[in-house]
């Protein structure tokens, strides 16, 4: 690899001043609002002045898909008591066979979870991420992706723009990754190639249902398949220590976003800062609300007020 440009672990390298920063979020109450759509508790947060049911009915069609995709595209019901970490956790098992003819449902892929079984998982997990790169509308009918874009525009509006407010600050949390190993462009900001911004999801809930979801609710142009963790057997903690492995560079900086305890617990533990997000109305911390400003006052108490005012640019 003799070009001075090159990508390991998941960033560019192509200036070693460059800072890093490693957003590591949690989805549910966070970047998508479901569960407490669920029991109601979005809702009544508002004392009165939201609809609790017409949330439950909301959360119930998100439900509703989530397991029909799973089930119909990503092969939920077969890989459903083996889920991982991550989609590459099995990679040292894929030998690169050609998976175009592959038959899926004629490998005999089930316990026990030796080699041979172990390969089959890898091969369906290459599959998704391929599936995940492609994106809902390389699989989906036009009739099913006007009814998803009905209901994420029905969910934004109910949750006076959650959904959306949170796409778009994932967009500018990644703008920096675009920026940086180009030549800045006239117009831009010297102190903008400074940085590289990369985007990573830790969420508690099983892998292939978290993965549609960033499909369903429009977050998979920001968060690439690679960077997608299941803590839901190994735990939030072991999680962040093997993506502080991953990102192991002195100029990359993490920051934790989330409403969990587990996430709170374990960003105490890797004395990384934590942002605690707050769906009660009124609030800073939340969709719409949080702003870049505000994770740079963040990053400024743990690692030093240096580059705040970077940071804010």
């Amino acid at each position: 690899m003799g070009e001075s440009t090159s990508v390991t672990n998941g960033f560019s390298q192509s200036r070693m001043d460059q800072k890093i920063n490693v957003y590591i979020w949690d989805m549910d109450e966070t970047l998508i609002l479901l569960k407490s759509l669920l029991n109601g508790t979005y809702a009544e947060a508002f004392n009165g002045l939201k609809n609790i049911q017409e949330g439950v009915e909301i959360g119930k069609m998100w439900e509703k898909h989530i397991l029909a995709l799973c089930d119909d595209h990503f092969f939920y019901e077969q890989i459903e008591n083996c889920n991982k970490p991550s989609l590459d956790a099995l990679s040292q098992y894929d030998d690169g066979r050609n998976l175009s003819d592959y038959d899926f449902n004629q490998d005999a892929f089930g316990p026990p979870y030796d080699d041979s079984n172990n390969r089959k998982l890898a091969y369906r997990h290459r599959f998704i991420a391929h599936r995940y790169k492609q994106g809902l509308h390389s699989f989906l009918n036009q009739e099913m992706i006007k009814d998803l874009d009905e209901l994420y525009d029905m969910t934004d509006k109910y949750t006076d723009r959650w959904l959306s407010s949170a796409r778009i600050f994932l967009e500018e949390c990644s703008a920096g990754h675009k920026k940086t190993s180009l030549v800045a462009a006239d117009g831009i900001k010297s102190s903008a190639s400074k940085y590289q911004h990369i985007n990573l999801l830790v969420t508690s809930g099983s892998l292939i249902p978290s993965l549609v979801k960033c499909l369903l609710f429009r977050l998979d142009n920001m968060i690439t398949d690679e960077n997608v963790y299941s803590s839901w057997e190994v735990g939030k903690l072991q999680c962040f220590q093997q993506i502080k492995v991953r990102f192991n560079h002195p100029n990359v900086r993490f920051c934790v976003i989330g409403d969990g305890w587990e996430e709170c617990e374990a960003a105490q533990a890797m004395r990384w800062p934590l942002v605690k997000i707050d769906m009660r109305p009124g609030g800073s911390h939340r969709f719409p609300g949080l702003t870049s400003r505000t994770l740079g006052f963040y990053f400024s108490v743990v690692y030093g007020s240096s580059d705040a005012e970077d940071e804010e640019e």
